[in-house]
């Protein structure tokens, strides 16, 4: 290796959610939200962006006045393959010129194979050393969903266990553990986890314990009153507590929180959120 690796290279991992860059009233994306994640993103983010698929299908009505018709799944990988390039020129529209970003598509084999992993994770650390974003998203164009159900079938049935990266909840929470990110920063449509999601009042502020047990066993807890998501398709807040927990064992600090406020806005507290984390 010609670079030097030392802890929280990657510092923040990111994730944002396709609904949170779409503008409802509009059904168009928000530049206004991809201006203001974009021109906070620098070497040492790893950035993880749903929205291809949504983004595409936006697209695709504007081109042709219509949805595409027949199969469901062929359809969204359409949609996926359109709106992936849209989705980086969004991007490369808003990050500080001076930095390169590069895409990086993954699948669910990439973190169920040791050497692909291990690959993925230089290529991160580089990126960072190299003054470059990746920004990071789950490659749908080419995983039909029934071929990608058997691969993941297959690789349970020999491990035990399998990684399926379909929501990139999981993939960010993944990728924060492969890097040992010193934070994993979720963006949604919402300020965080409620106890009642009907009252915004009941914003759930921290999570916390002085183990990696204590905080699971009150994610658990939690996850009784998780319903509801903010389309069809998506796993909602009760996915989002399931997949972090690798993070909270691996001592990273998690946020979840809405995509309007500017990212060190949350980072230090200034915005509000609900932060998962270990204190001593």
């Amino acid at each position: 290796m010609t670079y030097l690796i030392i802890r929280f290279m990657i510092e923040l991992v990111g994730k944002i959610g396709s609904m949170a860059l779409i503008d409802r009233d509009n059904n168009d994306i928000d530049y206004n939200k991809f201006a203001r994640i974009s021109r906070s993103l620098r070497p040492g983010i790893a950035w993880v962006t749903s929205g291809a698929t949504e983004i595409g299908r936006l697209d695709y009505i504007k081109r042709s006045g219509a949805e595409l018709s027949g199969d469901i799944d062929d359809a969204k990988a359409d949609y996926a393959s359109q709106g992936q390039s849209i989705l980086m020129q969004s991007y490369r529209k808003f990050v500080d010129p001076k930095y390169s970003i590069r895409q990086v598509l993954v699948e669910h084999q990439h973190f169920n194979d040791e050497t692909k992993r291990a690959h993925i994770k230089e290529l991160l650390l580089r990126a960072a050393a190299q003054n470059a974003i990746p920004i990071i998203n789950y490659n749908d164009a080419v995983s039909g969903e029934e071929n990608r159900k058997v691969e993941i079938r297959n690789v349970r049935e020999a491990k035990g266990y399998a990684y399926e990266l379909v929501d990139n909840d999981e993939t960010a929470s993944q990728i924060a553990c492969l890097v040992g990110a010193k934070t994993l920063l979720i963006l949604t449509t919402l300020e965080g986890i409620y106890a009642d999601v009907s009252d915004p009042k009941t914003l759930i502020r921290e999570i916390s314990g002085k183990t990696a047990d204590e905080v699971i066993q009150k994610l658990d807890e939690t996850k009784r009153v998780c319903v509801g998501a903010s389309r069809a398709g998506a796993n909602g807040a009760f996915a989002k507590l399931e997949y972090i927990k690798p993070c909270i064992k691996q001592g990273v600090r998690v946020i979840i929180a809405s995509a309007t406020y500017d990212i060190q806005d949350i980072l230090d507290g200034s915005a509000p959120g609900t932060q998962i984390l270990l204190r001593q």
